[in-house]
């Protein structure tokens, strides 16, 4: 059943994927996600439905705009098999499970923050202040189906620990922490909330080691120096996502060796 699910979910995300690709390229520019319709920068030739079938269109085209030949990103493409396989696996990893909408949600939206903040270094609020609600909505809902109250206690309590843990590190060091961070981290509270409070310190602390190891990797390489501010949503987005599709045999794991299991 799951190996079903995951392939459903892989077909979606293909999907949700093209659609991310709007929501990336218009929501930092403050722009309407819904119109125009999309359209090339060169020539400003709509695009057809033709032209606009996640990954293949692209590759049929050769990575060109079929009216004036102006490269298109190969952003695209990736965004939509990332997109594609984040869904597969946490289709199989969640399975044919009334939480599944919301984890589907919680995996688009931190696809879609990782890209806007590695590009820009802003977590737009369009996207969290929206999304965050949505996301306790669908845990909720999903918690009183499965007759699970306490999951759904859990994932707001999650999401409200995560916000203060974060806020209190960006009131002590401003320029290490940015509020976007702070909100997106409400957001990961929840989703990983939800699956427990393992989970959730899970996905912050791998959050801070993914980012330390990055950023001494960059600072090594001389792509970064010691001044400069690197986003931390790409790192949050990353840490969450491992704790849900392989959160319990790392914390089991954990356990063990600590001999606390």
């Amino acid at each position: 059943m799951n190996a079903v699910v995951a392939a459903a979910c892989a077909v979606l995300g293909l999907l949700a994927g093209s659609f991310a690709n709007v929501v990336i390229h218009r929501v930092p520019a403050g722009r309407s996600v819904v119109r125009p319709r999309s359209a090339c920068p060169g020539c400003g030739a709509a695009i057809a439905p033709r032209d606009n079938v996640p990954v293949l269109s692209w590759l049929l085209l050769r990575g060109r705009c079929r009216h004036c030949g102006q490269a298109i990103s190969v952003r695209y493409p990736l965004v939509e098999v990332a997109m594609a396989l984040a869904f597969a696996v946490v289709g199989a990893r969640i399975g044919a499970d009334w939480a599944l909408p919301a984890y589907l949600l919680f995996t688009w939206t931190l696809v879609v923050v990782a890209v806007i903040d590695a590009a820009t270094r802003r977590i737009p609020n369009r996207l969290t202040y929206p999304l965050t609600p949505a996301l306790a909505a669908l845990l909720v809902a999903a918690a009183l189906l499965d007759g699970a109250p306490g999951a759904a206690l859990r994932a707001l309590a999650g999401g409200a620990a995560a916000f203060a843990a974060l806020l209190a590190l960006a009131l002590l060091s401003p320029r290490g922490m940015g509020m976007g961070d702070v909100k997106l981290a409400a957001f990961i509270g929840l989703g990983l909330g939800y699956l427990g409070w393992g989970h959730l310190a899970l996905g912050l602390f791998g959050a801070f080691v993914l980012g330390g190891v990055a950023g001494l990797a960059l600072i090594a390489t001389r792509l970064r120096s010691r001044k400069d501010q690197i986003p931390f949503g790409p790192y949050l987005a990353a840490a969450a996502l491992l704790a849900v599709v392989a959160g319990r045999p790392l914390i089991d794991g954990y356990a063990r060796l600590t001999g606390l299991g």
